[in-house]
């Protein structure tokens, strides 16, 4: 078991095995509890990598201790910092008291690691070098299937160790011709997608030209694995699959068994596929050569992270400009179906659009997400905040003027939101409306082509009720049709896709290892009532990944000083599905009374019907509970009369009555 995300990284870094006919001098001091630094006798340098070293001493020392190390090889020499990560028995050399330890370079120091591997690995036999990396690509030291941190660690430490170390194309080459023996196929090729094209075309290839490799990327078994990211091992002659035998025609090859994986980039978008063909005396690839070849796929995916093609005429949305994944509504719940659904529906009509939820749901999101889809798709989108903004210069960025340009006009053909509508003084708002309607700008000729999206997280029905509030006429204008999301309270299936989706995008946007919370904070993550929605999640992960920038896994939610959720926010979830529990109006008694009603009707329920058990349950009398009932009844009908002209509002709280 791995006890820190350090020793993690020293373990799985590729490591050049150091001999003692190298000739490399190794000098180590270790920092004692005073403070001082002591040489550690008897040293034996045993491997080196970009961000660590292994040694073996009889010397004891702990996970932690301070390190002063110099190395010198030929001409070059220099000095370093480094810390203990790993301490394991040395069961080769004999010694009852040898140990093998594992130490992690200081960051500013791996520089000149760097030029030092560089000098080191030119002066080495090639056999040592493949050696290695074989030895690499065999071992697993991982030991469930729940891997993803370790994989990504390991990829971003084969990029750093190798792919800068030569030639590229070189690289790949040895790697095919690697993973042909490892594999024990016949055959192997990498493919990539040409977006232009819409092809995936071979990057590289063994035992065939690579001229020939050339397909629809939605063809044959690499176009299914590219397509769905699921890796397959397919016996062609049993296995029923859409397998395209007009390759074999074009090659000249009878293919038996093919083991294919997708290859992705540093943004997570599958780019292309690993295929290996033929497996040698068998008539398919075994379920070890299918975990084999996920390492391999994953090392490749590492020399082609940079890939990212990107073209207008790509079919495929992963890769086409106006489908980025950046804008993604993420999650599983039903609501989350529906509103996907409502894309489908809403995406290439042209009448305004009206976006209604809580702050922070995700109104702009969606809204993006809406104009990405649609036939606007290609065309601008802009984003007009209505909310704290003086009404000069909102006129001025909406309508132009003073030399700035009109919002409306630089929108002609695409998309315009007005976030938080409802904050736009109303003498604006008239002056829009007339603008959306004669589809120009007063003193201009130009029409205005494009689509109105709207968004609000106040009731503006109620607004316009209340007189002068809010232009009715605006209103029936932006409301031909209308969204409502709710808040995340009330979708808690979307929490878990939203943590792993926004952690992912953080470590990557702060350039750190993917990291994840245990199921304690995930536990509290989930039970949070998250009245900010989701804009307060985004802003707790990116917290949490600021905060624990050299932790793997994040097991706290912070402290006082530096919290990473606000626990005293509160929120009226519990009141909302209560008729008038949030009426302020009401007096206190009147609302109390309701909310006991309800978990009076909860506690019934739970007893299939039988009040005198439900009443027993809860501590009362079955008289008790009727005259809770009686009461709450009172009061909803009083509630539910129509006021008079000149009423006062304010409900007259019920007295108990004796019931017979």
């Amino acid at each position: 078991m791995l006890t820190s995300f350090s020793e993690f990284k020293y373990y799985q870094s590729f490591r050049v095995p150091v001999e003692s006919r190298d000739d490399v001098m190794f000098l180590v001091e270790y920092e004692n509890e005073f403070g001082k630094f002591s040489f550690v006798e008897k040293t034996k340098l045993c491997d080196v990598s970009m961000t660590g070293f292994g040694f073996n001493t009889t010397f004891p020392l702990a996970v932690g201790t301070v390190l002063r190390c110099s190395l010198q090889f030929k001409r070059l020499r220099f000095d370093f910092g480094a810390s203990i990560v790993r301490v394991f028995k040395d069961t080769t050399s004999g010694q009852e008291e040898a140990m093998n330890y594992g130490a992690e370079i200081d960051a500013e120091d791996n520089g000149n690691m760097k030029r030092f591997i560089e000098q080191y690995i030119q002066s080495l036999p090639p056999e040592r070098l493949k050696d290695s990396l074989i030895q690499l690509a065999l071992t697993q030291h991982y030991s469930s299937e729940k891997e993803g941190f370790e994989m990504f660690s390991l990829l971003l430490s084969l990029f750093k160790d190798i792919t800068q170390f030569g030639n590229k194309e070189k690289f790949v080459e040895s790697m095919l011709e690697e993973i042909v023996r490892i594999l024990n196929g016949q055959r192997a090729s990498i493919f990539l997608i040409n977006t232009e094209t819409n092809e995936l075309e071979a990057v590289a290839a063994l035992g065939i030209d690579k001229e020939l490799l050339k397909f629809d990327y939605r063809k044959g078994i690499a176009g299914s694995v590219f397509t769905t990211g699921v890796s397959l091992n397919i016996d062609t002659k049993n296995d029923k699959v859409r397998f395209s035998e007009d390759m074999d025609k074009v090659t000249g090859y009878d293919t038996r068994s093919i083991i294919c994986s997708p290859i992705s980039n540093r943004e997570d978008k599958i780019i292309g596929v690993i295929e290996v063909l033929n497996k040698r005396n068998e008539d398919r690839f075994t379920a070890e050569d299918e975990k084999t070849m996920k390492v391999l796929a994953l090392i490749l995916s590492s020399v082609f992270h940079h890939y990212n093609p990107l073209s207008e005429r790509s079919l495929i949305r992963r890769f086409s400009t106006p489908y980025d994944r950046e804008y993604a509504w993420v999650g599983r719940s039903a609501q989350t179906s529906e509103l996907r659904k409502s894309i489908v529906r809403l995406k290439d009509i042209d009448s305004p659009l009206l976006i209604t939820g809580e702050p922070g749901v995700g109104k702009k999101l969606f809204g993006r997400i809406v104009h990405n889809e649609g036939k606007r798709g290609l065309a601008p989108f802009i984003i007009v905040n209505c909310k704290g903004v003086d009404e000069e210069l909102l006129t001025k960025e909406i309508f132009g003027g003073d030399g700035a340009k009109s919002k409306l006009e630089e929108c002609i053909g695409g998309t315009i939101i007005f976030d938080e509508i409802s904050f736009m003084p109303l003498k604006l708002q008239h002056k829009l409306l007339t603008a959306l309607k004669e589809r120009r700008i007063e003193g201009s000729q130009i029409s205005l082509d494009l689509r109105c999206v709207f968004t609000t997280s106040k009731n503006i029905k109620a607004l316009v009720e209340e007189e002068g509030a809010f232009n009715p006429e605006l209103f029936n204008y932006m409301n031909s049709a209308e969204v409502h999301i709710d808040p995340l309270r009330k979708r808690p299936l979307d929490i878990d896709d939203l943590l792993n989706a926004n952690i992912k995008k953080e470590c990557r946007k702060q350039g750190l290892l993917l990291k994840d919370f245990t199921e304690e904070v995930k536990a509290q993550l989930f039970s949070y009532s998250w009245p900010g929605n989701v804009a307060e999640l985004e802003n707790a992960v990116e917290k949490a990944v600021l905060y624990n920038p050299k932790a793997h896994v994040i097991s706290d939610l912070g402290t006082k000083a530096t919290p990473i959720i606000d626990v005293t926010k509160t929120s009226n979830c519990m009141l909302e599905n209560i008729p008038h529990a949030d009426d302020y109006q009401i007096p206190l008694k009147d609302r109390v009374a309701l909310v006991e009603r309800e978990m009076i009707l909860a506690e019934i329920k739970r007893h299939k019907g039988n009040k005198s058990k439900a009443a027993t349950s809860m501590g009362i009398s079955r008289e008790a509970l009727r005259k809770k009932m009686l009461m709450s009844d009172e009061i909803l009908e009083e509630i539910k009369k129509p006021k008079t002209a000149g009423t006062p509002a304010p409900l007259v709280a019920v007295e108990e009555k004796k019931v017979a």
